[in-house]
Formats: structure tokens, sequence, C-alpha cells
């Protein structure tokens, strides 16, 4: 390819990955490239019934767009690295890692309330086996049930049932009041829905078939859709929610032998979160797992050092084995790897085989 051409890179058409496509683009464009999006549907996108984790390793996400690559139909893709299997062909590379938004989870609910302040028997909703253990873990009392879709989607899943309810409370009134402005609220249901914003307005019309009073979600999804300050969430903390590996971060594949590999890292690449992802998915890669049992793995680029959090879990949450460890930069990936077998030998892997055996009946 020619890098003062066009480079053209593939995406899923989610509002959420258009966003990290854009940001990646207009990096590449900053230098005067010319950069054409390709929209791809993936099997992940097809399948709406389903959680991710019932897919396996089919990279449901991810494998439709490098296919493209690996084709030479595009030059690249752009992927949440959290969704990239951990084994890909030798011939794609990642050739970019730009720098990392907030890796780790939020809980959102329509009111602000902290993880802590549920009611006992709260309904959860969250599409990750990690998070569902974790919250189990800290909550065992709490009812975690599945939710898909996009950002947007979820949100509205989880404000619609009370929008509703309050809508049906100032219709109720203004029926008593005989369509006056009742004394009960401060407008009138017209003034109450025009204030709404657009996201609310989307929320009215749903019909869940599970009323969430909280859900969890990354922070980074949430504040690359633009909705971290339109909803109310509180942040878990990532010592008790050790986040996926690679949330937060994106990842630019591309042909190990092309010319947009040498454009995509110089222009796109960040070091520092490079350091720290390669570390979360050697750890990962190691232990085996991926999409079939609860795993989080956080790491910090600090000086001279990696700190780095391991959480394997039961999908229950009654157990789990964890470290943390600080691993020396200049061989932090076979220092990882050591990581990572010593815990599979605590347990982890027996907590692995445990949960691919559940997953299989």
């Amino acid at each position: 390819m020619n890098t003062r051409g066009t480079i053209r890179l593939a995406t899923r058409g989610s509002d959420l990955a258009l966003r990290q496509t854009a940001s990646v683009s207009d990096r590449l464009s900053a230098r005067r490239l010319d950069v054409d999006v390709v929209e791809v549907s993936t099997r992940g996108d097809e399948i709406r019934d389903e959680l991710i984790h019932q897919l396996g390793k089919t990279g449901a996400f991810v494998r439709a767009l490098d296919e493209q690559v690996l084709d030479g139909d595009v030059d690249a893709a752009v992927h949440s690295m959290k969704d990239m299997p951990t084994e890909s062909p030798p011939e794609l590379v990642v050739a970019g890692v730009p720098e990392r938004a907030p890796a780790g989870d939020v809980l959102v609910t329509p009111d602000g309330s902290e993880l802590d302040g549920l009611p006992e028997g709260a309904v959860v909703g969250t599409s990750s086996l990690r998070r569902g253990a974790q919250l189990r873990r800290e909550r065992p009392d709490l009812q975690v049930e599945p939710l898909r879709g996009n950002v947007d989607t979820r949100v509205e899943k989880l404000l619609g049932p009370e929008l509703q309810r309050e809508h049906q409370r100032r219709l109720d009134a203004e029926d008593e009041d005989e369509g006056e402005h009742p004394d009960a609220f401060d407008q009138s249901v017209e003034d109450w829905f025009d204030g709404l914003t657009e996201l609310e307005r989307r929320a009215m019309e749903r019909d869940p078939d599970v009323e969430y009073d909280a859900i969890v979600l990354a922070e980074s999804g949430l504040q690359r859709s633009g909705l971290l300050d339109t909803v109310p969430t509180t942040r878990l903390p990532t010592e008790s929610f050790v986040p996926a590996p690679g949330q937060g971060a994106i990842a630019v594949t591309a042909r190990a032998d092309g010319d947009a590999m040498e454009t995509i890292r110089e222009l796109v690449d960040d070091p520092v979160t490079r350091v720290a992802t390669t570390v979360e998915r050697t750890v990962l890669a190691e232990l085996g797992g991926g999409c079939i049992a609860p795993i989080g793995v956080h790491a910090l680029v600090q000086g001279e050092y990696v700190q780095v959090a391991v959480q394997v879990l039961s999908l229950d949450g009654t157990e789990v084995i964890e470290r943390t460890a600080d691993l020396p930069i200049t061989d932090h990936a076979d220092a990882a790897a050591d990581l990572a077998a010593d815990l599979r030998e605590a347990g982890a892997a027996d907590l692995i085989d445990q949960a691919r055996e559940e997953a299989e009946e």
C-alpha cells in the first residue's frame, strides 16, 4: 500500500465501534493520510439473543474484520482489545495500540445508588461472566441477569421502566385534575417529556423482558459513547472488580508484511499502553479459557515495573485465585507468562476447567 494514499479501516457498524475507529482515523488524518472507513457485519452483530461467551472462541466481533485485512480488501481493522482472541494467524499483527481509556467498570443505576446501597435481591444486568462472578462474590444476594446490546441500548433497558412509571403517574395526576396542571408536579406531562434527553425518550419506548435495578458497564464504553455524564455512575474498585484483559484499549490489526503496519505503528501506537496490554493478554493466553471462565487482569506501568493484578473466579463467585505482582518492564512478557504459570499451579487451572465443564453442560 502507498502510505501517501488511502488507508482503509474495517470496523463494526455500532456507534461505539465507529467512534473508536474515528479516533484512529483522526490520528492518521492528522498526518495528511486519507482514510476510508469500511463497515463490516460480524457474527456477533447478527446474534442478539445469546451471551457472547456462548460463541466460544469464534471471535464473534473480530474475525470478519480480520478476514478483510488478510484478504487485502482493507489495510487494517479496529477492535476493542478485550474482544480479541489471544491466538491469531502469523500473518496478522497488532500494528497499533492507542492510549488507553479508563480500564475499570462502573455501576449504572437510575438514581446513583452504590453497590452496597442496592436492595436485597436487586437485579443487576451484565453481559460478562467476569462481572457476574465478581458481583456474586461481593453481594451473593444479587440476582445477576444477562444484558445484551450496544451501550446505549443497555442504558435504555435500565432507565425505561422507571421513566414509563413516572410518565404514567403524571398522566394519572392530570386526569384526576381534569387536564389542569397537577399540584403534585412542577411541570405538565408535555413539558416533562420535552425535557427528556433523546436517550430517555428511546428508553420509554422499550419493553424489556427484565427490569434491572442496576447494570455494570465498562467506563470506557460509556465515555466513548458520550454517555458517561448523562447517567448516574459509580466506579467499581479495580481491586475487587479486576477489569478484563485489554478493557479500555483499542487494537488496530494489519498484515505483518503490509506497508500499513509500519505507518500505523508510527502514528497510532502508545508504548505504555502496549506494554500494559501485552502483560494482560500474555497472562490471559497462558491461563487459557478467555471466553469460558471469569478472568480479570489489569496492568499499570509504574516506572521500571508493571504492576499487575490477576483474578480467576468460579462462575458463582464463591472461589477465587488472585495475585498482585510487580513485573520488570524490561522482561514484562516473560514475567507475565511466569506469573500465569504460578496461578495455574495455585488452582486457577482447576477453576478454568470447572468453568469449561459447566459451559459444556
